[in-house]
């Protein structure tokens, strides 16, 4: 039995354990830095939150802290203490604003292919568990095509793509897909990319960027991309962020949360008609420790 049947039957297993449905797993990602993906997420959790989902962000940006700066919080243990420390899953959880968890990456998790069928059980089963804590999860890759980047997004049944009008940013994105269109377990039929265009001065801005965007993607990747919208620039994003707040708690009349509502309740009407069933986070997490789909 290889170590994919293996996991298989790891999940099936820990499927019976509780009957509630498995966690959404929405991957917010961009083609280069700078365009304010981490902020995307955040606020993205929180209006979940407002709308009665339980949420947990996963900090994937290995190395950096923009999770748990942006929330004014650090968290005692992270995945790597979950993965080679013996820590539960509930430990390592980070309770922020609003009781949005959230999970810190830590230094990665990738390279683990050779781990023995206890420990990877051991393992797999604790990361099933937010199935049960979450409905949905939020996973903040870090910026641009690494290798790591690209297996979270494989691992993904929805992404969220974000870009600025920035020439440099629109072609970072194709970039980013274009590589992922690369990879050979990228599934055009099984992943729903979705963007949204972030610190636009007006709208147009965001449809032509969109527009641009989805031509060439269409031509030479035949990716089917979907827009969501756009989110304004707003000043009182920046200043949110340097008093580790939210700006949709922080300051919730203002333009940019209108603007994260509305991206939210598309979501969420999203998963409604969603014709993919969800993979769930054992799954998920199964193909970023194996480098195998499950």
């Amino acid at each position: 039995m290889d170590q994919a049947e293996q996991l298989r039957n790891i999940i099936k297993a820990g499927a019976v354990t509780h009957d509630k449905p498995l966690a959404r797993v929405i991957t917010v990602t961009s083609g280069k830095g700078g365009v304010g993906k981490s902020s995307v997420a955040i606020n993205l959790a929180i209006q979940f939150r407002k709308m009665g989902q339980k949420v947990i962000i996963l900090d994937a940006d290995f190395g950096l802290a923009n999770i748990e700066i942006m929330f004014g919080t650090a968290p005692q243990y992270n995945l790597s203490d979950l993965i080679y420390r013996g820590k539960r899953i509930r430990d390592i959880i980070t309770w922020g604003p609003m009781e949005v968890g959230f999970i810190s990456g830590g230094s990665g998790i990738t390279g683990l292919t050779n781990l023995n069928k206890d420990y990877l059980s051991y393992i797999i089963n604790n990361l099933s568990e937010l199935d049960a804590i979450a409905d949905t999860i939020i996973v903040d890759t870090a910026a641009g095509i690494s290798d790591t980047v690209l297996e979270f997004l494989v691992a993904s049944e929805e992404i969220l793509l974000i870009a600025t009008p920035e020439p440099t940013s629109l072609a970072d994105s194709y970039s980013l897909l274009k590589a992922l269109n690369r990879h050979p377990r990228f599934s055009k039929e099984k992943t729903k990319v979705r963007v949204i265009a972030n610190k636009v001065d007006v709208p147009k801005e965001g449809d032509a960027l969109f527009g641009k965007l989805n031509a060439v993607v269409g031509n030479y990747l035949k990716i089917p991309i979907v827009y969501l919208g756009v989110i304004p620039r707003d000043s009182q994003l920046p200043k949110a962020v340097m008093h580790q707040m939210p700006v949709s708690l922080k300051t919730p009349a203002s333009k940019s949360v209108a603007a994260f509502e509305r991206i939210a309740a598309n979501l969420m009407d999203k998963e409604k008609e969603q014709s993919l069933p969800k993979r769930g986070v054992a799954a998920f997490f199964s193909y970023i420790l194996t480098g195998k789909n499950v």
